[in-house]
């Protein structure tokens, strides 16, 4: 558990970084306004695909005790994987954007890996939690306390 909450916690602090790049890099190299790059969506996939998505994964995993098992690891180091490849591969491509340089078919298909990665990652993350569900594996509710306590 705690592995995800770290892991929720650093793709905060990257996506807000990631915002804060896109602003003063496109500011220094006098990018319009108006035009769009790459850059601009970094911290917001950093946010959703890092942030939110492995909260609620931590949600997930207190409820039907999901981090313990091999399916999970699986997920949980390949849908990380791919955020990294996806998110890199934008970053090269708006930098390049701003420059005004040309992107290649490389950048394209690294990119095209990552998000591969995060669908394998989510397969996985389902696989591990039918197999939760169907063996009964939610972590039981304190009972509440009885009027004579």
């Amino acid at each position: 558990m705690k592995k995800i909450f770290n892991a929720a916690f650093a793709y905060m602090i990257i996506g807000v970084l990631a915002g804060l790049f896109y602003r003063e890099f496109t500011k220094a190299n006098d990018f319009p306004e108006g035009d769009f790059t790459q850059l601009g969506v970094v911290h917001t996939h950093l946010l959703t695909l890092g942030f939110i998505v492995l909260l609620l994964v931590l949600v997930l995993d207190k409820v039907f005790a999901l981090s313990g098992t091999k399916l999970f690891s699986w997920f949980f180091w390949t849908y990380n994987v791919g955020i990294v490849l996806t998110a890199g591969m934008m970053v090269w491509h708006g930098m390049l954007t701003v420059l005004g340089q040309e992107s290649s078919a490389m950048i394209a298909g690294i990119a095209g890996l990552g998000h591969i990665a995060l669908s394998v990652g989510m397969v996985l993350l389902f696989l591990s939690l039918r197999k939760a569900i169907v063996a009964g594996k939610a972590v039981a509710e304190p009972s509440a306390r009885s009027v004579t306590d």
